[in-house]
């Protein structure tokens, strides 16, 4: 299979090697001047050494030596680094182990015209990479890449769309013509190690100067002239990732058309839209079980929660299901994302999920597809999924035996957990990103107006178009004051130059209080619809609302108890005298007590039960009983400053939880017209 790159591939590449050429230009230069240095520091100390040997003319033309050895070899410690993968995480699999799934990879080796990996892997994630250890000397030699498959993938994805998204990897590598994007990776790869990977060498100089006082002088002069030459190589750096980066966006198009020749368009465009539901369901069990570790439970099959929790997702979204997967829809994909503002990420390594189905939309390569699971590939896949749960969570340290929980149990525990971390679905989102407005116009005229009216469709968008409107808003001022640095953009579907985009503000300015308004209005029915009529609920209203108004009215005030606090202890992250240490921990004193009073009230009231576990609630009640010491002979007391920065943490947290509650409360009891049909006679 041969696939013609397109105008735009031939462009970016000669681009990328342009770029790389002028970059080996500098170095060249960098390099001569370098030696140079090099041979004047070793012919100046051994010089004078020799023209006045004594101790100390001794210990400077070693310095001097030194210094010059230092610098060159800055310049040349890339010949020696080898980047290494960490495969800690990953597990190796066979062809005896999985016949089917290397009989896929066979093929798609061979459609590609492409070399089988040298090893293959499974990852925990919802993800597929070839991945290789690289080195100067990779630019010269062949390098065999090895295949990683994240098990969360292969449980979120049909055997059709495995095999489009495994083509796509191999795809980077199939033709002569890729070769140039796989030089230009290596070289950029190399450079990028050449600038900012330096910490062995400043802990080589460091070494070195603290052998002697005369050679700290010496190392100080070494790291100025190595940090000159790395701020030239930052530079290069930038001029040759940026075009490295524009080839990258252009090597993953060329790479879904090798996919969608292999295993049709359709099916990589679905698993593609499906990716990021999979992998936010993933993380959501992740995030559900570290909430969980101090009652060391554990999952017994984190792939199995994977799915029911993508299916819950799906099922509270009203997703379509096709071939037993969630089929989202590319509508469905950017629902709240009402930004009419479109800027080319420069700095982007692949283009956006939309641009790269509108080119297999435009390709619609149609192939016979196997809609069977891809975990059906695999001779037992609920044991390799228990065994890959059991090795990552063999990397969490638990306090006592940790307790596998049955999935009917995490089911449960899931879904009580999200409902109560959550705002009921009847009102579509409208306070997912607000919260109700407390400036509103009170007894006015009630309208004819019903619950559906008041969070509809049309209502909830007003919601994301002016997040949309503040957040174009806040990107065209970027533009205006030079923040942001780029030649033109696209608003509305107009091109505008950089020049242009104050012209934009009067209008963004115009639309966000058109907006605001239309919001505030709804939000001022929103207020008398509930708070009118004889039914008994109405005064449990008002009372929610008025005291959730209050506590917005106070939460500034006492986040500024957090705020303070950070100001306060600033010091503890700085290099700071033993004497203004503990002048600066009295001064500390007023504003900790503020936060062991907030902290009390929590803890007093009952609320932090809900909130924190077991061993939290303990230690900010032992941290608030008592008179702790931060400093003492010298030295900071590790148990104790820990005790203080989880309070600080803690506090803000508590704070946040208990406005959320008070607003699930408010809008529970507005949830009861939704279902009472009395409720809505009333109105």
């Amino acid at each position: 299979m041969y696939i013609q790159v397109s105008e735009d591939f031939k462009k970016k590449s000669k681009s990328a090697i342009l770029a790389i050429g002028i970059f080996v230009m500098v170095y060249i230069l960098l390099f001569l001047f370098t030696m140079l240095l090099t041979v004047a520091c070793i012919g100046g100390g051994i010089l004078l050494i020799i023209t006045k040997p004594m101790f100390l003319t001794l210990m400077l033309g070693i310095g001097a030596a030194g210094t010059g050895v230092f610098i060159f070899f800055f310049i040349i410690k890339f010949l020696f680094k080898k980047h290494i993968n960490d495969r800690s995480h990953l597990t190796e699999i066979t062809r005896t182990q999985e016949p089917a799934l290397f009989k896929m990879i066979d093929e798609i080796v061979e459609e590609a015209g492409t070399d089988f990996p040298k090893k293959v892997y499974l990852s925990y994630d919802v993800n597929a990479s070839v991945f290789y250890d690289s080195s100067f000397w990779s630019m010269f030699l062949p390098i065999k890449k090895n295949l990683t498959i994240g098990a969360g993938l292969i449980n979120t994805t049909t055997k059709q769309e495995l095999k489009a998204i495994l083509s796509h990897e191999f795809g980077h590598f199939s033709q002569r013509s890729m070769k140039v994007g796989s030089y230009v990776y290596n070289v950029n790869q190399i450079i990028f190690n050449l600038v900012n990977d330096d910490q062995s060498y400043r802990n080589s100089v460091e070494s070195w100067a603290n052998i002697s006082g005369y050679f700290s002088i010496f190392a100080a002069i070494s790291m100025f002239i190595t940090q000159k030459i790395q701020w030239v190589l930052t530079k290069m750096y930038s001029f040759v990732n940026i075009r490295h980066l524009a080839l990258s966006r252009e090597m993953e198009f060329h790479a879904d058309e090798v996919a969608a020749h292999i295993a049709g368009s359709l099916s990589l465009e679905e698993s593609l839209l499906r990716i990021e539901l999979a992998s936010n369901s993933y993380n959501n069990v992740l995030t559900f079980y570290e909430s969980r570790i101090s009652k060391n439970q554990a999952s017994k099959n984190i792939y199995a929660e994977q799915s029911f929790v993508m299916n819950f997702f799906a099922q509270l979204n009203e997703v379509e299901i096709k071939h037993n997967f969630p089929n989202i829809k590319l509508s469905e994909s950017g629902l709240f994302n009402k930004s009419k503002l479109v800027i080319e990420n420069q700095w982007a390594s692949h283009p956006s999920h939309e641009e790269r189905i509108t080119r297999l939309r435009a390709l619609n390569i149609i192939k016979e597809a196997n809609h069977e699971p891809a975990r059906n590939l695999f001779r037992d896949f609920e044991q390799t999924e228990e065994k890959l749960t059991a090795k990552l969570f063999s990397r969490v340290k638990y306090q006592k035996e940790k307790i596998n929980l049955e999935l009917n149990t995490f089911k449960a525990e899931f879904e009580e957990q999200y409902t109560n971390d959550s705002f009921d679905r009847v009102f579509n989102s409208y306070y997912n990103n607000k919260n109700p407005d407390f400036t509103v116009d009170k007894n006015q005229i009630p309208k004819k107006l019903s619950f559906d009216d008041l969070f509809s469709k049309e209502k909830v968008e007003l919601v994301y178009a002016l997040i949309a409107l503040e957040n174009d808003k806040n990107t065209i001022e970027a533009i205006v004051n030079k923040e942001l640095a780029l030649k033109t953009f696209d608003y509305d579907g107009q091109k505008y130059s950089a020049s242009e985009a104050h012209k934009l503000l009067p209008v963004l300015n115009k639309a966000i209080a058109d907006v605001k308004s239309q919001i505030q209005q709804n939000d001022s029915d929103i207020y008398n619809y509930f708070s009118t009529g004889e039914h008994g609920r109405k005064n449990e209203f008002i009372q929610a609302y008025q005291r959730l108004a209050e506590f917005d009215h106070q939460y500034e005030e006492k986040l500024s108890v957090y705020t303070d606090m950070s100001n306060a202890t600033v010091f503890m992250s700085t290099q700071t005298p033993f004497d203004q240490i503990k002048h600066k921990f009295s001064l500390m004193i007023p504003f900790e007590e503020k936060l062991k009073n907030e902290i009390r009230a929590y803890l007093e009231d009952g609320t932090a039960s809900v909130d924190l576990n077991e061993q939290d609630i303990k230690d900010m009640d032992y941290y608030i009983q008592n008179d702790l010491i931060y400093f003492n002979n010298n030295q900071y007391l590790e148990s104790n400053i820990q005790l203080l920065i989880n309070a600080m943490n803690i506090y803000p947290y508590l704070l946040s939880r208990k406005y959320f509650r008070m607003k699930k409360n408010l809008l529970d009891i507005m949830k009861e017209w939704k279902i009472s049909p009395e409720m809505e006679k009333v109105n």
